[in-house]
C-alpha cells in the first residue's frame, strides 16, 4: 500500500485547507496528512560530507473532515497548552497572573513544534505545499 500525496490547493481557513486528492484517489474522512516543506534537509555523512539522503521537515499534520472525488478539506487538531498562573512563577508580572490556554494549532504552526531547519517563513502553510498521507498510531487526536 503506497501512500496518498498531493499539493495544497486551497487555504480555506487558519484551521482549515484542501488537498487536491479525493475519493478517487483513496482518501477517506478521518485520515491524516502531513503538509511538508517543499525541499527536505540533505543529510551528510559525517565521515564523508557526501549527501546521502534527505528527510521531510514537516510544517503541521492535518485530520481529513470531508471529502469529495479529487479533493478533500482537512483540518489542524493538535492542541498546545500553555502554562500559566501563580504555581508557575516566571519573570514578569503579567506572566505569573496568566491563567492557563489551550488552544487548536493554526496552519503556522507553533515554534516549539517546527523542525531547526525550517524559519519562520518557512514554516507558514502554502498553496502548493506538498501533503502526504501521514501514519502515525501515537499521533493526537
Amino acid at each position: 500500500m503506497s501512500r496518498i500525496e498531493g499539493r495544497v490547493a486551497q487555504i480555506m481557513t487558519e484551521h482549515e485547507l484542501v488537498i487536491n486528492r479525493g475519493s478517487e484517489h483513496g482518501v477517506e474522512i478521518g485520515m491524516r496528512f502531513k503538509i511538508l516543506r517543499p525541499r527536505g534537509s540533505d543529510i551528510r555523512d559525517p565521515d564523508t560530507g557526501e549527501v546521502i539522503g534527505s528527510v521531510e521537515l514537516m510544517k503541521t499534520v492535518v485530520k481529513v473532515i470531508e471529502v469529495q472525488e479529487k479533493l478533500c478539506v482537512a483540518r489542524t487538531f493538535r492542541t498546545i497548552e500553555t502554562k500559566g498562573g501563580s504555581l508557575y512563577p516566571s519573570l514578569s508580572m503579567a506572566s505569573m497572573l496568566a491563567a492557563p490556554t489551550r488552544r487548536i494549532e493554526t496552519l503556522r504552526t507553533d515554534e516549539t513544534r517546527v523542525q531547526q531547519d525550517l524559519d519562520a517563513a518557512d514554516s507558514y502553510v502554502k498553496i502548493g505545499d506538498p501533503a502526504v498521507q501521514a501514519y502515525d498510531p501515537e499521533a493526537q487526536d
